[in-house]
């Protein structure tokens, strides 16, 4: 009985086999056959191919076309030989090193670029001849079907030319970045000489761009990333044996000159290539061949008159304060819609860098990170009207409580602006003036790394640690861009709830189908009433003075806008970042090259055509309005509500309550800062006798006088 059972699963597993093995050979004959009988396109056709649909970007309206990125398509065709072998050695090296030895398809390659798509990455795995046909023959959509075209294609080009006529079709027909297709009018473009008299270094970066020719444009906000590509492909080329090491020092140190831009057929460029960027690294840059139009999330008018006030304040920025360079931009507070970009003074400027995108580059932020901080102590149970104190203090543990003015290493006794102290301070006039010692016990009390948590969670994804910054964080240490920085604040003016900066509306591609459309994802990160406290502080102009006029350039009357200012404290970088319920305008000046500035305040650098900027968009967006900030509850302790003359007699915050419990925690003497607070405030009473007598003991209900307490310009605004 076990013996016929056995017998009959043994038929059954042959039969199985043989229908298995039928099938392959079904299959494989039908992949002959498909292979058999696909023509073989002639490779002279490669070359002259035309890119005939054209990939279109306009403003949020759908009506203003800002680029049309294939409509003056530049493609130059020359023989192998016409074409530097610096370049041919380059390109080779770093997309296919064995293109040589091995067939059409690499099989390993293939086997990790699947592995790779199984497991959610991204790894290449097509050989210079499978690049000639997705290049040519076939569109970027992935596919099964069309990955299997393109590898019989493949073989069948082997089969019927020359590894050096393939190469040769490459050369001539990989896209280079815009409307430029092949090396030859790439190098005519960014050298202004034919391919054949490319260097090595020259050579190198053309075959560095190839990967992804937006992303690695010379022109664009990538320049380091092309650095080292460009690195990448001389030392792989060395390891290859195609150069020596003394050419790979020569070659990597080699300054490199390229010819700037052409200044026709585009608007908003800046903005133009940020899109160009997206879409190459989420769709692969032959998608832009494929005819897409793109629904910007850009308002066009607001875009022309930002750039034409910040042209025309140009002059003046470099005359009177040595800055080459402004940006530029403005979001939509309620989806974070990116509404206007202006990444310099003059994108077409030959001598400013104007091609360079400051409103993607990281820069230190100065002040503009003080909301933040007093955001998280207004979640802890601070409120607006909290008494701090300006006043001379060490904060170093290495030094005296009582060495107040020593500021050199290890020491740490900052100050500000002007050089001066103004006494007790709310937090409100303390932020409204940008003072730098309030902002630092704030930070203190909060806690750097929940401060850089909050910050993070704003947008602001290029900060560090807290053991980066330290105490300095509040002071602007660490690095920022100007569009998550705007895109912050605009959170503040969307009661705490914040929109990742966007820029696409909707894609369509070449048929009309919608690749992509704008969906909005909010994310709280800050309680409503506490961005309404942080708005309620920002906008107070009064609080402002005397650091600035009731009449400046950050105050518009009948209208609530907030504004904080900001400047390093080596004036390499201002800023001016204001916004309504209805925009968000954020702008940064300095230079380039990280030279400083004219020693200043950004009120009198970035004001004025920030103030011009912002005034334009009040026409334009609705006039709407914070509302009043909740009432500061009677009850709370006394320094909580303004009163810095207290039954106890006059102390630091930290004589009172511990810092992480305002509302009730008892103080701790053994807080390393307790001692050097309460020195500070004390030395200060004893240079100031007169305090008690002329500075009001509420300080919160008199915001546009402090007695006797001296005029400040800022802390570092």
């Amino acid at each position: 009985m076990h013996s016929a059972r056995g017998e009959a699963t043994r038929r059954t597993l042959l039969v199985a086999a043989l229908v298995i093995v039928g099938c392959g050979f079904i299959v494989a004959g039908a992949v002959a056959l498909f292979v058999a009988f696909t023509p073989v396109p002639a490779i002279s056709s490669f070359a002259d191919r035309e890119v005939t649909q054209s990939t279109k970007i306009y403003d949020r309206t759908g009506q203003v076309l800002l680029y049309d990125y294939n409509r003056d398509a530049k493609r130059e065709v020359v023989p192998l030989a016409q074409i530097s072998p610096n370049i041919a050695n380059a390109v080779v090296a770093i997309e296919d090193s064995g293109f040589y030895e091995h067939g059409a398809i690499r099989l390993t390659s293939i086997v990790r670029a699947a592995l790779a798509d199984a497991l959610g990455g991204s790894q290449g795995g097509s050989t210079i001849t499978q690049q000639v046909v997705k290049n040519t023959l076939l569109t970027s959509k992935r596919s099964i079907v069309r990955k299997i075209h393109e590898w019989i294609l493949a073989i069948k080009l082997e089969e019927h030319y020359s590894k050096n006529d393939i190469l040769e079709t490459y050369l001539n027909s990989v896209p280079m970045g815009g409307t430029l297709y092949g090396v030859e009018s790439a190098s005519e473009q960014y050298y202004g000489i034919p391919a054949a008299d490319d260097d090595l270094a020259q050579g190198a970066y053309l075959a560095a761009m190839i990967q992804a020719p937006s992303y690695y444009s010379p022109y664009g906000q990538n320049v380091s990333a092309l650095e080292n590509r460009k690195n990448l492909v001389l030392a792989r080329m060395k390891t290859l044996g195609l150069i020596s090491a003394a050419q790979y020092e020569q070659a990597s140190a080699e300054q490199v000159a390229f010819q700037p831009r052409g200044a026709t057929g585009i608007e908003a460029p800046h903005f133009v290539f940020y899109i160009l960027d997206y879409l190459e690294q989420k769709y692969g840059d032959q998608a832009l061949a494929q005819g897409l139009k793109v629904t910007t999330t850009l308002d066009a008018d607001l875009q022309t008159h930002a750039e034409n006030i910040i042209a025309a304040a140009a002059p003046g920025l470099k005359q009177n304060f040595n800055a080459s360079n402004e940006a530029m931009v403005a979001v939509d507070p309620a989806t974070g819609q990116i509404l206007a970009m202006v990444g310099s003074s003059d994108f077409f400027s030959t001598t400013t860098d104007g091609q360079y995108n400051a409103a993607l580059a990281d820069r230190q932020p100065g002040s503009t990170m003080k909301p933040f901080i007093y955001a998280l102590a207004l979640e802890d149970g601070y409120t607006r009207d909290t008494v701090v104190w300006d006043v001379p203090t060490q904060f170093s543990t290495s030094c005296g409580a009582s060495d107040v003015f020593n500021n050199s290493s290890p020491c740490y006794a900052p100050v500000d602006f002007d050089g001066k102290y103004r006494g007790p301070m709310t937090f409100e006039t303390a932020l409204a003036q940008s003072i730098n010692i309030p902002a630092i016990q704030v930070l203190y009390m909060v806690g750097i790394q929940n401060a850089i948590n909050l910050a993070k969670s704003f947008g602001l994804a290029t900060l560090g640690d807290a053991s980066q910054y330290g105490l300095t964080i509040v002071l602007g240490g660490g690095e920022v861009r100007l569009l998550d920085l705007t895109s912050a604040y605009a959170g503040f003016a969307n009661g705490g709830v914040v929109n990742p900066a966007a820029g696409i509306l909707e894609i369509d591609d070449g048929a009309g189908n919608v690749l992509e459309k704008f969906a909005p994802s909010p994310a709280r990160v800050l309680p409503a009433n506490i961005a309404n406290d942080i708005n309620a502080m920002l906008s107070d102009n009064p609080a402002r003075v005397p650091e600035y006029t009731l009449n400046s350039p950050l105050h518009f009357p009948g209208y609530d806008v907030a504004v904080k200012t900001g400047t390093t404290d080596d004036t390499r970088d201002a800023w001016v970042v204001g916004y309504t319920p209805s925009i968000a305008i954020g702008t940064w000046a300095g230079n380039n090259n990280n030279m400083p500035m004219v020693k200043n305040i950004a009120g009198l650098i970035l004001a004025p055509s920030w103030h011009d900027i912002m005034a334009y968009a009040l026409t334009k967006y609705p006039q709407t309005y914070f509302g009043e900030p909740d009432p500061i509850p009677a009850s709370d302790p006394p320094m909580l509500t303004g009163t810095w003359q207290t039954p106890q007699g006059i102390h630091s915050l930290l004589y009172y309550f511990d810092k992480n419990d305002p509302l009730g925690g008892p103080p701790n003497p053994s807080d390393p800062q307790y001692s050097r607070w309460e020195t500070a405030v004390s030395l200060w009473l004893a240079n100031n006798p007169g305090a008690a007598s002329t500075i009001p003991a509420n300080i919160a209900q008199v915001p546009l006088s402090y007695g006797s307490a001296p005029a400040a310009t800022s802390s570092l605004p």
